[in-house]
């Protein structure tokens, strides 16, 4: 039985009145509420909702909205609510039916007594909104949707908050002292770097546009950033977010595009920072390590640009500029994020660059890291584990109890046991190293990688690949799945990894790699790329590949060598179930 209630209400001043008639919790109970028309959505917190509503009918913002639900259970309290709202703020972010109208500034994640009890009580409530209407798909699909998972409505973690809340405590001293800045953010794959990202151009935005008589309530994690004097210091104020891969760029722009106050817009490529008229007082570049150091660009296009670039801001085309140096040159201000250990390709900005960020940062005690695993379930052993197997010295054998790590004897075994992972829990696929050739890319019924009486075509989509339509039956390449989240991740490790059994080593193969870029020669800085240096880029990409999956790694390997080596490694034997 559920203890629950949820009246609905239009939206006036007249309805507002009647309400102290009604119920007593109306003007004295702590209570969670919707404000929506067909388009956008508020929701609110409040122990005293009528007198809230009327604060709300004197916004412009909230005066449009047409209804009211209000969550009334007599067993809540301040905590429960404050939860309460965190958790429909997200869903409603990750559904996709409503733009959200409330600021960033701190969804809350406070334990409190009976939390784990709560949170049932959530899950009902979400189940009569949705019968109601105000959802359109289920606590799953938003989960595992781009919506969600690239959110600016996210529940921090610790590490996340400080550098956050530090990293605004600077850029204001810096703003008010005139001084320039540049921060380091650096972590794993899955400690949340993109999330930082986002997370702080919506913050951001909102103190910049929050008007001093608006109130914040004083248990948001960044509420003294919402008081008079910071948002005009804001004003004006020209940031963007870089993001240097297309499939990733164009999922942040579609979220951005359904976030009040932020726009597809202020998402740029490299190149777009580089030709800009106007410099901005804030970049924050995600992924820096894929930035680009001068090499043979993928178009002749490209390569035009970038000497078009390099002659218009530093007056000359000399081979040292990066793309690194496009960003400093334009910006006042610059936030990177970074990790060195997923840079895939020759033309990635040169490591020494990376670490020379690194240190200035520091030493101007700028330089934060974060380590909280946000997406392995194996936690951040798992993901050290995986780059240590790949690497010269490999660790002890290790077991996952939480994590499903597994090798694959037969390629159509662990096919099956993607499909079936994807109908239980979705967001199971199957990816690859780039070790052969993209064949469907000119004949759209060739097959590219055919093993055992098995074939599979690399993935149609450039961009959201993950949930476009027959991703189940097709295999992602790296430039698709870096920077994105799976539940279950198929890896193929091809056969461009290899392993000599004799020396001990694992060895790079030329002959099987297809990555024309991943592999290119770089003529005009007058580098030389050998099998040592590209076996260190193929094993970032396995590594990249292998830390995807938040429940679960399933694994094939094709060279019989390496696939004893892993045997090591990586568990074998019947798949678990999840229930």
């Amino acid at each position: 039985m559920t203890s629950f209630r949820i009246d609905r209400h239009e939206f006036s001043a007249d309805e507002v009145k009647s309400w102290t008639k009604l119920d007593r919790r109306y003007t004295n109970w702590p209570v969670v509420y919707t404000l929506d028309n067909d388009k956008e959505i508020y929701v609110g917190e409040s122990l005293n909702v009528a007198v809230r509503m009327r604060q709300h009918l004197d916004s412009p913002e909230k005066k449009r909205l047409r209804a009211v639900r209000v969550v009334f259970d007599d067993t809540f309290n301040k905590s429960v609510c404050l939860d309460l709202e965190s958790y429909l703020i997200r869903l409603f972010a990750g559904d996709g039916k409503y733009s959200v109208l409330n600021r960033n500034e701190g969804i809350t994640d406070a334990d409190y007594f009976s939390r784990a009890r709560y949170n049932e009580t959530f899950k009902q409530i979400f189940d009569e909104l949705f019968h109601q209407g105000a959802f359109t798909r289920t606590i799953p699909e938003i989960e595992n949707s781009d919506l969600f998972k690239l959110s600016p409505f996210k529940a921090l973690t610790t590490d996340q908050a400080i550098a956050i809340e530090d990293i605004l405590e600077g850029l204001f001293n810096d703003l008010e002292s005139g001084a320039r800045s540049t921060i380091v953010i650096q972590g794993d794959p899955g400690t949340g770097k993109t999330v930082v990202a986002i997370y702080l151009m919506k913050l951001l935005q909102d103190i910049a546009t929050t008007l001093p008589a608006e109130a914040v309530d004083s248990d948001s994690i960044f509420s003294e950033f919402f008081v008079e004097g910071y948002g005009e210091l804001l004003k004006d104020f020209r940031v963007g977010l870089v993001v240097p891969q297309q499939s990733l760029r164009a999922s942040i722009q579609k979220v951005f595009r359904k976030t009040p106050g932020l726009s597809s817009d202020m998402i740029l490529t490299p190149f777009d920072v580089g030709l800009s008229e106007q410099k901005f007082d804030l970049l924050i570049v995600d992924e820096t390590h894929r930035l680009n150091q001068r090499a043979n660009q993928p178009s002749a296009s490209q390569n035009a640009r970038f000497t078009l670039i390099n002659e218009r801001l530093f007056d000359d085309d000399d081979v040292s500029h990066t793309q690194l140096d496009w960003i400093k040159t334009q910006s006042t201000h610059q936030i990177f994020l970074l990790d060195s250990a997923q840079s895939v390709r020759p033309a990635d900005l040169p490591s020494s660059v990376q670490q020379d960020l690194v240190s200035a940062a520091t030493k101007t005690q700028r330089h934060y890291k974060l380590s909280s695993q946000m997406r392995v379930r194996g936690g951040a052993d798992y993901v050290d584990y995986v780059r240590q197997v790949l690497s010269p010295e490999p660790p002890e054998p290790q077991a996952f109890s939480k994590y499903e790590f597994r090798l694959f004897d037969d390629l159509e075994e662990m096919r099956d046991a993607i499909h079936a992972r994807d109908q239980e829990v979705g967001l199971a696929r199957m990816v690859a190293g780039y070790a052969w050739p993209w064949k469907s890319k000119k004949d759209p019924l060739a097959f590219d990688i055919e093993i055992d009486g098995c074939q599979f075509q690399w993935n149609r989509r450039a961009t959201d690949w993950i949930n476009s339509p027959g991703s189940i039956d097709e295999v992602g390449s790296i430039h698709t799945v870096q920077g994105y989240d799976l539940n279950y991740a198929g890896v193929i490790i091809g056969p461009d990894l290899r392993y000599n059994a004799q020396q001990q080593r694992l060895i790079f193969d030329r002959s099987h790699y297809f990555d024309t870029k991943g592999k290119e020669n770089n003529p005009r800085l007058g580098l030389i790329y050998t099998d040592e240096d590209l076996l260190q880029f193929v094993c970032n990409i396995y590594a990249v590949l292998l830390t995807r999956g938040m429940l679960g790694t399933l694994v094939y390997v094709c060279d019989p060598e390496l696939r004893q080596h892993l045997s090591t490694y990586v568990s074998s034997g019947d798949i678990r179930h999840l229930h």
